[in-house]
């Protein structure tokens, strides 16, 4: 008898395969209502605490892109797993301090929201792809730039060697109402574009409110839970 829950590398964590179906289905239907084609819409699973097998287990379901928000956890699991050829998302805030270790296996950095960690991300070795995140709270201990900053931010990474600037990013505030949020998000990558017109990428939307994020023209999705299910209980 087949395993439901199995795929070719061995069995899948339960209720995986599902969650992951799921998940898919609603991003689908979320574009079709909004008129937009699923296929321009890059879902990044968030793998913060999860183990090493379980990105096995969504490389083998078709994941690609993986996301992850503490430095040295993502080093450690992108070097594991360094011959599945995935692409890593690093979308937590960066330490400047940390910044030339991240671009050495993130090929795409979502949280650039300062012009010393521009600096620090500077290269004439290689190109990573970028956003800026925006700050859409009051709270400046929340990460991103305030919107009044935004444009001379896409300046300074515009005239950074190394970078390549994708697009802006944003986590809609708590209590906020998403769509509202998202709606903001939009309006600033259009701002973006008028001094980066290939920075037409917008990375929103999360396991709570990413149908809202579609609807709005998200084009990278950083979903967790949703997907992986809940976080390990660390002892």
């Amino acid at each position: 008898m087949n395993d439901p829950d199995a795929a070719p590398g061995g069995p899948v964590t339960p209720g995986l395969r599902e969650r992951l179906a799921v998940v898919r289905g609603r991003i689908i239907e979320a574009a079709a209502s909004a008129g937009r084609d699923p296929g321009e819409i890059t879902t990044i699973v968030v793998t913060k605490f999860h183990p090493v097998s379980l990105i096995e287990e969504l490389a083998e379901l078709g994941v690609r892109d993986m996301g992850e928000n503490r430095h040295q956890e993502a080093q450690a699991k992108a070097a594991a797993l360094d011959s599945l050829g995935l692409t890593w998302h690093f979308v937590g805030q960066v330490q400047g301090k940390k910044a030339r270790q991240v671009r050495t296996y993130a090929q795409v950095i979502h949280s650039v929201d300062r012009p010393s960690l521009v600096d620090a991300l500077q290269s004439g070795e290689s190109t990573v792809d970028c956003f800026v995140q925006v700050n859409l709270t009051d709270d400046p201990a929340r990460g991103g730039v305030r919107p009044r900053e935004l444009d001379a931010l896409v300046e300074r990474v515009l005239a950074t060697e190394g970078l390549r600037l994708l697009g802006v990013m944003a986590v809609a505030p708590v209590g906020a109402e998403p769509r509202r949020a998202f709606a903001r998000v939009r309006e600033l990558g259009e701002q973006a574009r008028l001094a980066a017109p290939g920075a037409k990428y917008l990375s929103m939307g999360m396991s709570q409110d990413f149908p809202d994020a579609i609807s709005e023209g998200a084009t990278h999705l950083r979903i967790g839970t949703a997907i992986t299910g809940n976080r390990p209980v660390l002892g």
